[in-house]
């Protein structure tokens, strides 16, 4: 297969695509396999988008394409079952095994563009592909002048990692459905198929548990700063996950625990060692709290909140936090895991946990998430290194990489900066597989890059510091290694700037990328 060097060439004596249409694979993340031939396709006001008879899935993402496309057109662009030739098809085909369950062929020519894919997610990701082919004025909600127009040739393309993750802290400052869903329409641009919400914190919990309904009515009642906080109901929190769902997003829903956990404490006083709550707690500090973990009713809590959170989440994973649990002895630490872990599993999910769960015994099957950062010491590192090649899969999501809520540079705000300043480049140039000495490759189920948000509380902040950062992840937990190299990356960089522009989102104008106009 053609890697990077294919991309945006013509083959020899093959026509160019002229300068209106940009070069095929010009996307992030960049496609495994670029082959550029032939004559490329105009969207114009016959265009029909073709679905698979009797594929309710494949209609609804023929439906979601549509609505992407018809404001900026103004075209009716139908989606129709009727097999009739030309213009947009999407086709799922089980024969196509090598495209796995995310990936996709995108052939484009004179005549029309063809997505296939083996499973609904891959021809959703090849959509997002389609659309990034377009111009970025596509992504405007009003009547744009075109052409519409896409080089022709053959994009092929699978995922390095099954696991591409982004975090949104809600604890610190929450954030209402609307702000959340148009994070995940965000998400879903750029390939990424993993939510992780970050539902409790000292300053926050911000899930109604049935069983213990002061968590999120008194729990949830403020946030850093003193604001008014607030909480999602069931039926919002199933409304988010459904949403999600609907841009094959997987949600991974988080309880910090047995630290981080003064929003409950504050609500529930048994859960206490003394049994007396603390006050709510609005500042930044933390490893100051702890569940009590010699008491019986610490695990009829632990169980009870898991029990419920499982049932509202249909994907597989759910995480248990466990980071800076400074309040709690190791033996207790390592007690408390033994204790929860299988209650996890008891309800049908696979444990996620911040790396220091490999200081305990990770349950078969976990998943530890490493937010180190390149001066941790060796033996914290050797550590997480023994675990996984013990078969605990690693998430990378190191601190000085991939933290989003890091400053880029001195003088950026919001943003925090105890990593150090991470700019573009640092964000992207380097490889997850070689990362952590000592870990086999095989062992890395992906990245996430998490955003937290002590600082952040607008959607504006949002924008700021995960843009344009967050394509960095989504690159590295998409992309072929051997397809990574910064100036390449950064040249790719630049013509989102237009795209990201046309969708709203105020993003970082980075000095290292030689931002486009369009």
């Amino acid at each position: 297969m053609a890697g990077l060097a294919g991309v945006g060439a013509a083959p020899p004596g093959a026509p160019g695509p002229g300068p209106a249409v940009r070069p095929l694979g010009e996307v992030v993340p960049v496609p495994a396999s670029v082959r550029p031939s032939g004559a490329p396709y105009t969207i114009t006001a016959r265009t029909r988008i073709h679905v698979d008879h009797g594929a309710p899935e494949v209609r609804r993402i023929g439906a979601y394409l549509a609505s992407l496309l018809r404001p900026a057109t103004g075209y009716a662009l139908p989606v129709t079952d009727d097999g009739g030739k030309g213009g947009i098809r999407l086709r799922l085909s089980h024969r196509e095994k090598a495209l796995g369950p995310e990936g996709y062929r995108l052939r484009s020519g004179r005549l029309g563009v063809t997505i296939t894919a083996r499973a609904p997610a891959g021809l959703f990701h090849g959509v997002q592909t389609l659309r990034q082919q377009l111009p970025a004025a596509v992504e405007r909600d009003s009547r744009q002048a075109g052409p519409w127009t896409v080089a022709g040739g053959t994009i092929t393309d699978v995922p390095r990692y099954g696991y591409r993750g982004a975090m949104l802290d809600v604890s610190r400052h929450f954030f209402t459905v609307a702000q959340v869903k148009r994070w995940i329409d965000q998400l879903a641009l750029y390939k990424i198929n993993k939510l992780h919400l970050h539902l409790s914190d000292d300053q926050g919990w911000r899930i109604a548990i049935d069983s213990w309904p002061r968590l999120a009515a008194y729990g949830g009642s403020t946030q850093v700063g003193g604001g008014p906080g607030g909480h999602y109901t069931k039926a919002q929190y199933r409304e988010i996950v459904s949403y999600a769902a609907s841009r094959h997003l997987e949600v991974v829903p988080e309880i910090d625990m047995p630290g981080h956990t003064n929003a409950a404490l504050a609500s529930y006083a048994e859960l206490n060692c003394d049994g007396v709550a603390p006050p709510l707690y609005t500042g930044t500090a933390v490893g100051f709290s702890s569940l009590c973990v010699d008491k019986p009713v610490t695990y009829d809590f632990v169980e009870d909140v898991i029990r419920e959170l499982a049932a509202l989440t249909p994907g597989r994973y759910l995480h248990i936090g466990g980071d800076e649990a400074h309040s709690t002895s190791h033996a207790d630490y390592v007690a408390f895991m033994d204790r929860v872990q299988p209650v996890v599993a008891k309800y049908g999910k696979t444990v996620v946990g911040w790396h220091q769960l490999t200081g305990a015994d990770p349950a078969k099957g976990a998943l530890a998430q490493y937010w180190g950062l390149d001066r941790t010491g060796d033996a914290e590192k050797a550590k997480v290194a023994a675990a996984a090649r013990n078969g605990t899969g690693l998430i990378l999501s190191p601190a000085d990489r991939l933290y989003l809520d890091m400053k880029y540079s001195e003088k950026t705000e919001p943003g925090l900066s105890w990593a150090g300043y991470v700019e573009v480049r640092r964000s992207y140039d380097w490889d997850p597989a070689a990362y952590l000495p000592g870990v086999p490759a095989s062992a890395v189920a992906g990245v996430e890059a998490p955003l937290w948000t002590e600082t952040v509380s607008t959607g504006a902040h949002i924008d700021r510091m995960a843009f344009p950062r967050l394509l960095s992840a989504a690159e590295l937990g998409w992309s072929p290694a051997a397809s990574h190299g910064w100036e390449a990356y950064r040249e790719r960089l630049a013509a989102q700037g237009p795209r990201l522009a046309a969708l709203g989102i105020d993003f970082h104008r980075s000095p290292q990328v030689p931002w486009r106009t369009e």
